[in-house]
């Protein structure tokens, strides 16, 4: 019997490569992008899958994209669109150019994916598709306007389907990240307050990824996920 795929657009070092263990670690077979495939060669081999290069805001890579990972792997039973981009600046400093990034990264990003996967879903007739949204999905600080304006429209979105697609068996969820994502990148600083303090990738994975599993009688379409030391 063939296994589900999963398909994880933006399978960054932190978040996106434990939805990729997570899966992978359920069964699944993953399939893992981001705009570099050299950098995700290490957890394709890890997770036993398969690494594809794909820029989510051109329209055109992604629909390639899941092009071969059907052709591949066979048709998603879940996608996780976990890409963005944040370019910090006031409004005197951001460029058009910037703005024009981050929004395209961001929001229209996730509705070319979340296009190319409602189109295989439908087919199927069952499907999760879920979008990884953040505190400025709520509200917009100063000097986020880069970062507010594409998660608005992603958090808009991601509504929008989970009403016109939730009808007909696919599974639409945001997950808001409310707080700091614990990462093993260079210049980061873990919490002095401990490491409970800021947000465990692997434990926003297994979220994800009981959403994932919930019955239709019972769908979560926003989840907001936060350490003990957020004020909300």
């Amino acid at each position: 019997m063939p296994q589900d795929v999963a398909i994880v657009v933006g399978a960054g070092p932190g978040l996106g490569a434990a939805l990729a263990r997570r899966f992978a670690e359920a069964g699944l077979t993953v399939a893992v992008a981001r705009r570099r495939k050299e950098e995700l060669e290490a957890l394709a081999a890890e997770t036993g899958g398969r690494a594809y290069a794909c820029d989510a805001a051109d329209h055109g890579a992604v629909e390639a994209l899941f092009a071969a990972v059907e052709r591949d792997l066979g048709s998603p039973a879940v996608v996780s669109f976990n890409a963005g981009a944040y370019r910090p600046g006031g409004i005197l400093e951001i460029t058009p150019e910037d703005f024009e990034h981050c929004w395209r990264v961001g929001c229209l990003g996730g509705f070319n994916v979340g296009r190319a996967a409602a189109r295989r879903m439908l087919e199927a007739g069952s499907g999760t598709l879920l979008y990884t949204g953040a505190t400025a999905a709520l509200r917009g600080s100063a000097g986020f306007a880069n970062l507010a304006v594409p998660k608005f429209g992603l958090r808009a979105l991601a509504q929008s389907l989970a009403r016109e697609l939730g009808p007909k068996g696919i599974h639409v969820a945001h997950l808001i990240i409310d707080g700091q994502i614990a990462s093993e990148r260079p210049g980061y600083s873990p919490d002095e307050r401990g490491p409970d303090a800021v947000l465990d990738p692997a434990a926003i994975a297994e979220a994800a990824y009981q959403v994932h599993l919930q019955p239709r009688s019972a769908w979560t379409q926003e989840l907001d996920l936060r350490p003990w030391v957020e004020r909300f």
